[in-house]
């Protein structure tokens, strides 16, 4: 049975050694379908950059990136913190230029049991420091929460599609964020939509957000409507990989573009 034995001073030598990695979670309130893509070809952008990316799946149900890109041969990070297993068995890499990691093997929930709750805590902090940045494919639970509480301090993106439906659920879930967590700023990723189309949702959620609950919201640009999307995972492949030069692929780069460097700006 493999061992994931915290004593104080392994925790602390693993906590200190390299720079801190930089954590993005990702709330969707576009189609699974529109939000794989997107998780997709932005770790593949990511890997195109010299990014080492994980891509950590932390839904509570059976519609995560795990599930969507088959990747669930291998550990869960819970299987790990139960010390069923070790963390390089949890890491899967993906031909797309990126590796893939599941929470779970099943629903996802919080951990309980005090002890338990706190080797998965060790166990996310380490299998973070695998990678230069890692996306987190996650929901809220019934009470609001994280299934892993250490996402509170990431930077959360919210994707939202331009259509009515989408851009109530994704102002829910920033109020529903903001209930548990207080006032705090969040990014936006606006998909399926012309940068025109994309700049008009922004401005219009962030003056909602900030006139009636007081949150900064700021843009992660956006990814048109594209069919060479759809064509690319039909073959298995990033855009970026496949089609280049397609709209869909500038704006994949240029949103991995963004996050390099609020890597880099936080580094500094």
């Amino acid at each position: 049975m493999a061992s994931f034995d915290f004593d104080q001073a392994e925790g602390l030598r693993r906590m200190l050694a390299g720079p801190k990695p930089r954590v993005f979670t990702f709330l969707s309130a576009a189609s699974p379908e529109e939000k794989g893509a997107m998780l997709v070809n932005l770790g593949a952008s990511l890997g195109q950059a010299g990014r080492d990316v994980l891509l950590l799946d932390a839904c509570l149900g059976q519609d995560g990136i795990a599930t969507r890109l088959k990747a669930t041969r291998g550990a869960s990070l819970m299987q790990v913190a139960r010390n069923e297993r070790s963390l390089d068995d949890v890491i899967q890499l993906m031909p797309q230029g990126f590796a893939v990691a599941a929470l779970s093997r099943g629903p996802s929930r919080m951990e309980k049991d005090s002890e338990q709750a706190r080797r998965l805590e060790d166990a996310f902090g380490v299998l973070a420091k695998r990678a230069d940045i890692m996306v987190v494919d996650a929901e809220l639970d019934k009470e609001d929460n994280f299934a892993i509480p250490a996402l509170t301090s990431s930077e959360i993106v919210v994707q939202v599609s331009n259509n009515p439906a989408s851009i109530k659920n994704a102002y829910a879930i920033i109020k529903r964020v903001n209930g548990r967590l207080g006032r705090r700023p969040f990014s936006l990723l606006v998909t399926g939509a012309s940068e025109k189309e994309a700049q008009v949702v922004f401005e219009n959620m962030a003056q909602v957000a900030k006139r009636y609950l007081a949150v900064k919201l700021n843009s992660m640009g956006s990814v048109p409507a594209d069919e060479h999307l759809k064509r690319a995972m039909h073959l298995g492949r990033a855009v970026v990989d496949a089609f280049p030069l397609a709209g869909a692929s500038v704006a994949f780069r240029k949103l991995a573009g963004r996050v390099v460097l609020s890597e880099v700006a936080t580094a500094g």
